[in-house]
């Protein structure tokens, strides 16, 4: 996290009032553009990249990258919110593309297990589980069958 002082702008008082207002939920830059851009809210897309990336590092909102085909997601922390450190599960939906956020204990205990058992430490900030979410898993087409099988 960065110490240093930070220029206070409309423009940033406004995009963080938009990532505050959805805190909990995950947002691409894209989306924030897209955002904006409905609104009629003049803020250029560097400016809109520029800013999440410096709120990263003042550890206002968390950066998540899921792999290297998918752009990167942002997400609001504040004090009711998971910060960096703690740990949590990001599962993705592999037919919508939804982004699901789990902090859960239960998960916890696999994070524990694998310290202990393997010495192996996973990442909280790219931790993603791939399957299907709940709307997906209960449509017609079940995960792992072809729509041929129906």
């Amino acid at each position: 996290m960065t110490t240093g002082t930070r220029y206070k702008t409309k423009q940033r008082d406004i995009l963080l009032d938009y990532l505050r207002s959805m805190a909990g939920r995950h947002v691409t830059a894209a989306d924030v553009c897209e955002h904006f851009r409905k609104e009629g809210t003049s803020i250029g897309q560097s400016t809109i990249y520029r800013q999440l990336e410096s709120m990263v590092d003042e550890g206002l909102i968390n950066k998540y990258i899921l792999d290297s085909n998918t752009p990167a997601c942002f997400e609001y922390v504040d004090e009711h919110d998971h910060a960096e450190g703690d740990f949590c599960f990001h599962c993705k939906c592999e037919k919508c593309g939804k982004l699901i956020h789990m902090n859960c204990d239960e998960l916890k205990s696999i994070e524990s297990h694998l310290a202990s058992r393997h010495g192996f430490k996973l990442d909280p900030l790219r931790t993603v589980l791939y399957g299907l979410c709940e709307e997906c898993s209960n449509s017609h087409i079940r995960y792992g069958e072809s729509s041929r099988s129906i």
